[in-house]
């Protein structure tokens, strides 16, 4: 292959099927629930051969934009971290990565990806990558299709048509929605494949065809990627934030793979799952001996089929077959396996309610670290906060609450107006109301601490940025 392909990985999805392990503060792609990479670091590593692939390109927002950068980091690949300034689906996200490559190479070869997929066997995905370069570069969007194993109705459909030469690719005869479970199994008879949808394609056919038949969203993107702006702090690259928001909303099946006429399916089998509910990660397991897939600090009693999984409660489960029971320090989920793809309406009546457990965890990461709410009361609240070596929290005040510092593990570097102390274990400071102030991490260990805060109003929301190393409003 003489240039190499450079993967687009869309990174900005929510994921509210996988509640209340994944949430908009940390949706299920940075999330490790199968394996112990998160589904984002697997799909990177699965497109490190630098013979095949070049430096891969991030979609997300700026929202988790940490995320895909550090967790990156983790696993040693360099990658440009794209920011869309909104969801606006997936045709405005493609169309703005494709438009961002080829003002590079109008010609390259794209490979999307989504961040949130599992795939089990590299080699065969490899394999199909080849397959479908060579249909790419002649001009045509080539989509992957799976050989289907059950009659899923949760996935939508492909029906092959005609052969292209030798390529092993044919070309898509139609796509069909996600069916009914009758539908499904005579897809199945007939020979159709899941669609995956992950593509292939040159950046400028891409284009094109939304051109031809998603015109505002070419539009859009291509004055989005072109106005594109990079930190020069940190390096990310923001789209145009006006000329994105000027997208519709629409899928890129929708906008253009349902249309056009120049697509491509490759038949693979690659062990894929786009771990769309907690049924598919209950298959993805590993179950035991009495069918159970057990995750956490959890016992199962005469219990059969059933998925699990605690990351802090003790869970105990007695006389239940199939279901799924789900705890985390905030929320649990409870249902039977077969209607675990009903979460996401649970999480619209939840997110009806007001409950802050739909979009946010316990435990909340930041930049520098993280905080997790451990204690709340009128006027006060209570919270473990962990700064990382070398890092710092922004220069703030607060205008309703004053908060008392009190360090447990490590050194901090406490600035509070004119004053900058340093505390070590055991030591503690006071923050008045007003004060403008700062916390910062000098050690090389994590650096642990008590925030008690007191006043009024305890919301995120009164904190005001007077300086801040990672940018933020």
């Amino acid at each position: 292959m003489t240039n190499p392909i450079t993967p687009v990985v869309l990174a900005g999805g929510a994921g509210t099927r996988l509640w209340p392990v994944s949430r908009d503060s940390l949706p299920k792609q940075f999330q490790r629930l199968v394996g112990p990479l998160s589904t984002y670091q697997q799909t990177l590593k699965r497109v490190a051969d630098p013979a095949r692939f070049g430096r891969p390109v991030v979609m997300t927002n700026a929202e988790l934009r940490f995320f895909a950068e550090n967790q990156a980091s983790d696993v040693g690949a360099a990658v440009t971290v794209l920011l869309e300034p909104e969801r606006r689906n997936s045709a405005p996200a493609l169309a703005a990565a494709a438009a961002f490559v080829a003002a590079g190479d109008p010609g390259a070869l794209v490979l999307a990806l989504a961040a949130d997929h599992v795939i089990l066997d590299d080699a065969a995905f490899l394999a199909a990558v080849d397959a479908a370069a060579a249909v790419a570069a002649a001009g045509d969007i080539v989509t992957f299709g799976m050989a289907p194993t059950y009659p899923a109705t949760g996935y939508g459909y492909i029906r092959p048509g005609t052969a292209i030469g030798e390529t092993g690719a044919r070309r898509v005869a139609a796509f069909a929605e996600k069916p009914d479970a009758a539908t499904a199994a005579r897809y199945l008879a007939e020979g159709c494949l899941w669609n995956s949808g992950n593509f292939l394609f040159r950046a400028d056919v891409l284009l094109a065809e939304l051109d031809r038949f998603a015109p505002a969203v070419a539009e859009a993107a291509r004055a989005a990627a072109a106005g594109a702006k990079t930190d020069p702090a940190l390096g990310f690259v923001r789209l145009d934030e006006k000329s994105f928001r000027a997208a519709p909303v629409i899928s890129i099946d929708y906008a253009v793979m349902e249309k056009t006429e120049r697509i491509a399916v490759v038949p693979a089998s690659f062990g894929w799952s786009d771990v769309g509910s907690w049924e598919a990660i209950y298959d993805l397991g590993g179950t035991d001996e009495a069918g159970n897939v057990l995750d956490g600090p959890v016992e199962a009693v005469d219990t059969a089929g059933s998925l699990i999984r605690s990351d802090g409660p003790v869970v105990g489960v007695i006389g239940l077959d199939d279901v799924v029971v789900v705890a985390s320090p905030d929320a649990v989920l409870v249902t039977r396996r077969e209607r675990s793809g009903e979460v996401k309406t649970l999480v619209e009546r939840l997110r009806a309610r007001n409950h802050h457990q739909v979009s946010s965890h316990a435990r909340c990461y930041r930049p520098w670290g993280s905080y997790e709410s451990i204690d709340r009361g009128d006027r006060f609240q209570v919270k473990r906060i962990v700064v990382e070596p070398g890092a710092r929290l922004s220069l703030q005040k607060h205008m309703h609450r004053a908060e008392h510092w009190v360090v447990v593990r490590g050194t901090a570097e406490v600035t509070i107006d004119e004053r900058v102390l340093v505390l070590s274990e055991n030591q503690s400071v006071y923050v008045p109301l007003g004060a403008v102030h700062r916390l910062a991490n000098p050690g090389k260990i994590p650096l642990e601490l008590i925030e008690v805060q007191t006043g009024s109003y305890l919301e995120e929301d009164d904190i005001v940025r007077l300086e801040d190393v990672y940018a933020r409003a």
